[in-house]
Parts: structure tokens; C-alpha cells; sequence
């Protein structure tokens, strides 16, 4: 595929709209269609080239990536191709609209169009999240009307469509071309109902909430979706529902952060704990671990407890409970508590900063600054 840049392939100009990029691409495909073009090479290179240009434009996730990295931003693993991407359904279904009802397509009938999905945020707490959990959710929906089966239909009766014959598409002439698109009277479903029922109005589904057990498995994070295919909304007049996608969101915890399979959290110690090394019982997911602190231990180090993290549904294998010991200084001292902290602090006079590396370190930083403000 060519290497040129997608705003020449379509002519526009790169601050160009949604509708230009549009316009733009059904010109150029009009032009060079297959159909329109049987057995030429160039015709049929030029319309792929087109195509891809229109994709990756028209998708404004896809569009900032070409901007900020061109054709880079889809080779390597940058951002790849994959999927339609956010915000764009298909490339096919821009296609099938513009040139499926032109040339004809091999559309054939329309398809009932299937019910609307929907989007549950779930909230759970961490542990819920990491172990697993069962929850019931009652969400609001359509869902098919029991009065007429959802037929929409109150003697249960559909007719075909007189306007287009039960096709579900009707034929147009603008100039040239033979357009086709969906039937304005049954909406491209090729059939009618002449007495609507009174309960739906012909509608063929209602409001109304349902009730759902939902499973959700061990190690989901935040922005997580469970589907749940057939749950959406009914679909009008019998067609099929659509999905219900379940998103996780994990309410923030008391003591864990979670990082991907890792937890982390802070654990703070006396500063003797700190001086002499101590052996700490700290919590777990799971229960209790045991935390070794060895003598001369600085405050904000980092102590890895391996396998006290999650395991997620994608990994074979739990991460790390990482605790950052934070070394707190005593508060509410009693006369004794103090008296001794005082002798303690008296014991340090002409010994130098070998017992204190950080601040000896921080005291040349300081002189160094001094004297080159000076200078």
C-alpha cells in the first residue's frame, strides 16, 4: 500500500472536517470503483488507497496518532490498525451507505436492526475486585412487549410492505446513477403492521427494568468490561437485542494502591524500629505477613513481599505487595520519653555526621551552593 500522505490522497487540507473528509471520499470512490472500473489494476489501488485514507482520518483517536507520528503511528506496534477504534463503527458500514446503495451492493434486504447496547458501571471495593464477587443489578431497558410478543402487532399480523414489496430498500434515480436506500415506510424491515398494538403502539418492545445476576471474575481493575450478550435493549418490532457491557470501576482502598498486578502500600515505623531493625506484622489481602526490617533503615525505602499482589484475570502469576516504610516521629512524649531523647541527642556531640550520611551529603550540597553564590 502507498506510503503518501492520507490529506493528498483525499485533497483535502488537514484542518478538514468530518463532512470534507467525507465528500472527499465518496468522490474518489465513485471514481474509482471496482464496479465502475472492472479489470483495471490502477482504478482498484487507487480506491484501497482511498479507503485506508478515509479509515484512518475519519477515526479521530486514529487521526491524532497519524498527525502527531504518520504512517509510523501504524507499524511497529504503535497503535496498529486493530479495530475501527473509538467513536467509528466500521469503515464498512461508510462504504456499504455510500456506494452499496449506488451500485447496487448484493445488500439484498435489510437486516432488523438490532437493539441498542447499554453500559452498567459496576462499583466494587478492592477485595471484591481481586477475589471475585456475584452481584445482582437492576438496569433500566426496553424490553419486548408481552401484550404482542414483540410483533408490534395486535392481531399478531405483519404484511408486507407495499412501497417496496418486502425488499426493505426502494430504488432511486439521481442522474446517472440507480440509488438504492432503505424504505421510508418500514424503515428497510420490509414488512408493515396494520393494526399496532395498543400496549406498545406498534413498537414492538416497552420500558421497564429487569433484574441480572452478574459474575464478575477474580483480578478486574478500573475500565474493565464484562459483556453480557443479549441483555440490551430489545430490538424494535422483534428484531434481536442488543448487549450489556458491565465497566468496573474499584472504589479507592484504605491502605492498598493497586498498579497493574502489584499492590502498594505504607508502613510506618518508630524511628528506634528504624535505628535497631525490627520485624513488622503488616497486612495482606489475604491475612498477615511478616516484614523484616534490618538496623539502619532509612525512611521512603521500598520492601517487596513477593506474590501478596493480584493475580488478574490476564496473568498466571500474583504480583508484589511493594510497602514503602515511612519512619514517624513520636508525638505526645512523656517527661521520661523526653529525658531520655535528650541524653540520647546529647550523645552525638563530637562524633561528627557518620551516624547522619544523609544530612553529612546535604551539608557539603549546602556548601558547594554557598560558595558558588559567592564567587
Amino acid at each position: 500500500m502507498s506510503k503518501r500522505d492520507y490529506y493528498e490522497i483525499l485533497g483535502v487540507q488537514k484542518s478538514a472536517t468530518e463532512e470534507e473528509l467525507k465528500k472527499a471520499y465518496r468522490r474518489l470512490a465513485m471514481k474509482h470503483h471496482p464496479d465502475r472500473n472492472p479489470g483495471d489494476k490502477a482504478a482498484e489501488e487507487a480506491f484501497k488507497e482511498a479507503k485506508q485514507a478515509y479509515e484512518t482520518l475519519s477515526d479521530p483517536a486514529k487521526r491524532r496518532l497519524y498527525d502527531q507520528h504518520g504512517h509510523a503511528a501504524f507499524e511497529g506496534g504503535m497503535g496498529g490498525r486493530g479495530g475501527a477504534g473509538p467513536g467509528f463503527a466500521d469503515v464498512g458500514d461508510i462504504f456499504g451507505d455510500i456506494f452499496g446503495d449506488i451500485f447496487g451492493g448484493g445488500r439484498g434486504r435489510s437486516q432488523p436492526r438490532r437493539g441498542a447496547d447499554l453500559r452498567y458501571v459496576m462499583e466494587l471495593d478492592l477485595e471484591e475486585a481481586v477475589f471475585g464477587v456475584e452481584r445482582q443489578i437492576v438496569i433500566p431497558t426496553l424490553v419486548g412487549c408481552q401484550t404482542c410478543d414483540g410483533s408490534g402487532s395486535e392481531d399478531g399480523k405483519v404484511e408486507t410492505c407495499g412501497t417496496c414489496r418486502g425488499q426493505g430498500r426502494v430504488r432511486m434515480q439521481q442522474g446517472i446513477f440507480s440509488v438504492q436506500q432503505a424504505c421510508p415506510h418500514c424503515s428497510g424491515t420490509g414488512k408493515v403492521v396494520s393494526k399496532p398494538c395498543k400496549t406498545c403502539r406498534g413498537q414492538g418492545r416497552m420500558e421497564s427494568e429487569k433484574t441480572l445476576a452478574v459474575k464478575v471474575p477474580a483480578g478486574v481493575d478500573n475500565g474493565d468490561r464484562i459483556r453480557l450478550g443479549g441483555e440490551g435493549a430489545a430490538g424494535p418490532a422483534g428484531a434481536p437485542p442488543g448487549d450489556l457491557y458491565v465497566e468496573i470501576s474499584v472504589r479507592e482502598h484504605d491502605i492498598f494502591q493497586r498498579d497493574g498486578d502489584d499492590l502498594y502500600c505504607e508502613v510506618p515505623i518508630r524511628f528506634s524500629q528504624a535505628a535497631l531493625g525490627a520485624e513488622l506484622h503488616v497486612p495482606t489481602l489475604d491475612g498477615e505477613a511478616v516484614m523484616r526490617i534490618p538496623a539502619e533503615t532509612q525512611t521512603g525505602r521500598m520492601f517487596r513481599l513477593r506474590g501478596k499482589g493480584v493475580k488478574s484475570v490476564r496473568s498466571h502469576a500474583p504480583g508484589d505487595l511493594m510497602c514503602k516504610v515511612v519512619v514517624e516521629t513520636p508525638v505526645k512524649l512523656t517527661k521520661r520519653q523526653r529525658e531520655i531523647l535528650e541524653e540520647f541527642e546529647a550523645s552525638f556531640e563530637g562524633t561528627g555526621q557518620e551516624h547522619s550520611p544523609r544530612a553529612s551529603s546535604w551539608l557539603d550540597g549546602v556548601k558547594s551552593f554557598w560558595e558558588r553564590m559567592t564567587t
